[in-house]
C-alpha cells in the first residue's frame, strides 16, 4: 500500500474535490479536517493542528471566566487566531489552485473536472473571515504587548 495515496492497490482512488477542500478548510480547518480529506489519517499535520487551536480556546474560556488581567490567556488567544488565518489561507490557495494542477496532485488518472463557483465563494468568504480574524490577531497582540510595558514597573525598563 502506497503511503502518500492509501486507495492504491485496492482498486481506484477516490475522487478528491477542491470546492469540498476548500469549504472543509473554510469551516474546520483549524482542526484539520481539510488535511485529513485531503491526505487521509496518516497526515501527520493534520493531527497537529488540533492542539493549538484547543488552547486558544482554552485562552478564549480563561479571559472570559478570569478577565482580561490574565496574562495566559494574553498568550494563548493568539494561537487560535492564527491557527484560523492559516485555515482560511488554506482555503484560498485550495480554491484558486487551476483544476488541471489540482486534478495532477489529488486525483491522478481522473479525467480534469472544471470547478464551478463553489470554490470562488469560499475563496471570497475565507479572504473576509481570514483577513479579519488575522488584523484582529495582530491588533489583540500589539495591545497586550503594550499594556504589559506599560505595567512594568520603571525601574525595569530599558
Amino acid at each position: 500500500m502506497n503511503p502518500a495515496n492509501p486507495g492504491a492497490g485496492t482498486g481506484p482512488a477516490r475522487y478528491r474535490s477542491k470546492t469540498l477542500a476548500a469549504w472543509l478548510a473554510l469551516a474546520l480547518g483549524s482542526l484539520g479536517l481539510h488535511r485529513l480529506y485531503l491526505h487521509g489519517r496518516g497526515d501527520a499535520l493534520a493531527w497537529l493542528h488540533p492542539l493549538p487551536t484547543a488552547l486558544g480556546l482554552l485562552g478564549v474560556w480563561r479571559m472570559r471566566t478570569l478577565g482580561q488581567d490574565d496574562r495566559l490567556a494574553w498568550l494563548l488567544i493568539p494561537l487560535l487566531g492564527l491557527m484560523i488565518s492559516a485555515a482560511m489561507l488554506a482555503a484560498i490557495v485550495y480554491a484558486l489552485t487551476p483544476d488541471e494542477k489540482w486534478d495532477a496532485r489529488h486525483n491522478p488518472g481522473h479525467a480534469v473536472v472544471p470547478t464551478a463557483w463553489g470554490a470562488v465563494l469560499a475563496a471570497i468568504a475565507a479572504l473576509m473571515v481570514g483577513g479579519a480574524v488575522l488584523m484582529g490577531t495582530i491588533a489583540f497582540s500589539g495591545q497586550k504587548f503594550f499594556e504589559w510595558q506599560l505595567a512594568a514597573p520603571a525601574e525595569a525598563r530599558p
